[in-house]
């Protein structure tokens, strides 16, 4: 018999939010959003230098949910990818705003 799933992990949303929210994730998909591919390295040191196990388990579990790929010349963003962070700039919109709002309060 199947275990049942929490209810959380049932919901796209939801595990989208989970996915998203673990260390280092957005900051990866951020620093990928030109197009441009790169390396490991150069994904390390544009993240902050970001421990590369850290960095590591993350582009694997991206690469599984099939958002970033590695071609030739490095990590990219897959077209699915690419649409997430389309999605997000909205968000990079609002928080600029709101980072503007409250350094002249």
């Amino acid at each position: 018999m199947e275990e049942a799933q929490p209810a959380a992990s049932r919901r796209p949303v939801m595990r989208l939010l989970e996915q998203l929210g673990r260390k280092g994730t957005l900051r990866i998909l951020w620093e990928l959003r030109d197009g441009l591919p790169q390396s490991f390295r150069a994904l390390r040191t544009s993240t902050d230098q970001m421990s590369p196990s850290v960095l590591n388990d993350r582009l694997k579990e991206l690469r599984a949910a099939g958002v970033v790929e590695l071609a030739g010349a490095g990590y990219v963003l897959t077209e699915a990818g690419a649409e997430l962070v389309r999605r997000l700039l909205p968000l990079n919109q609002w928080a600029n705003r709101w980072l503007d709002d409250t350094a002249s309060n």
